[in-house]
């Protein structure tokens, strides 16, 4: 029996363009695309404060797990990228703050630069939830 897919997109005019999606529920497993600090607007949120950055990444990827019929709650898997993993208590902060009760698998790594060099974290999540979608 194949499970229902479920796209969920960002709205990023650059979705099509790539192909992809910031979300995809696939039966119980929900994935959610590296997400960056885009600011309402356009932009991005909390220029040079990590801690600002990941908040915003992580109002993201909630978002997006709402829409394919998942929560922080269903999560079990973040990927936290960093441009200076030194900053890493910073990005943590912020996590714990999402997570404390949730304790998901985690793990932090740096990278050298994203798409915009304004972006000092992006984050990545997996979720599992209880119900699958059926076609």
């Amino acid at each position: 029996m194949n499970s229902a897919r479920i796209n969920v997109g960002s709205g990023s005019p650059l979705e099509p363009e790539i192909g992809f999606s910031r979300a995809v529920r696939k039966g119980a497993h929900v994935a959610v695309a590296g997400t960056a600090p885009i600011a309402d607007g356009g932009g991005t949120a909390g220029v040079g404060d990590v801690y600002a950055q990941t908040v915003r990444c992580l109002d993201i990827a909630e978002a997006a797990l709402a829409e394919a019929g998942a929560s922080l709650d269903d999560v079990v898997r973040t990927r936290v990228m960093l441009t200076d993993v030194t900053r890493w208590k910073e990005a943590a902060r912020a996590h714990g703050e999402r997570f404390a009760s949730v304790r998901p698998v985690t793990t932090f790594v740096e990278v050298s630069r994203f798409i915009d060099p304004e972006w000092l974290v992006e984050i990545e999540v997996d979720a599992m939830v209880d119900a699958v979608v059926e076609p």
